[in-house]
């Protein structure tokens, strides 16, 4: 199973439509998964065109789209687990992938995707697989805009990050 990784992608405000390089290589996979920070369900539609879409909602979400998604959840595909979040926890003061172990802790997960810091991770600790795919529209500090692409197998579960030099 080939999945698409997204996060962070503020718009409209960091631009109105979703970077080229990301739909192209989107189309490829068979689900798209996005962790928040979608800030308008114009991103959800647009992902929709090209695949089927889930994931979580991030702390610059309206309600429509927490109600929708939900802030944390674990989905089985391809028989294995994957713990999705945003990063962000009430009362703030940790890292992204710090507020990640602290939700998903004690759960049995083969992989945690999580967004907010909008800086690229990963990393394989315990067994599990920890994935930022950045942001392929609000680099911040990053010398580059990206996003994720994860593959699962039978054998493995492997991601890769996607980097790009603008966000057209």
């Amino acid at each position: 199973m080939r999945i698409g990784v997204v996060s962070d992608t503020h718009m409209p405000r960091r631009g109105t439509e979703l970077p080229a390089k990301l739909r192209q290589t989107f189309k490829t996979c068979d689900l798209i998964l996005h962790l928040g920070d979608w800030v308008t369900m114009d991103v959800y539609e647009q992902l929709a065109a090209i695949a089927p879409v889930d994931g979580v909602a991030g702390n610059n979400d309206p309600v429509d789209i927490i109600r929708r998604f939900g802030q944390h959840k674990i989905l089985e595909l391809s028989g294995r687990r994957i713990g999705l979040t945003h990063g962000h926890l009430p009362g703030g003061g940790h890292g992204a992938k710090d507020n990640a172990e602290r939700v998903f802790a004690g759960k049995p997960v083969d992989a945690v995707l999580f967004g907010h810091s909008h800086k690229p991770y990963l990393a394989k600790s315990g067994g599990v697989l920890w994935f930022n795919p950045g942001s392929p529209t609000d680099k911040r500090r990053e010398p580059k805009y990206s996003f994720g692409v994860l593959e699962i197998t039978p054998q493995a579960i492997e991601a890769k990050h996607i980097y790009m030099d603008t966000k057209k």
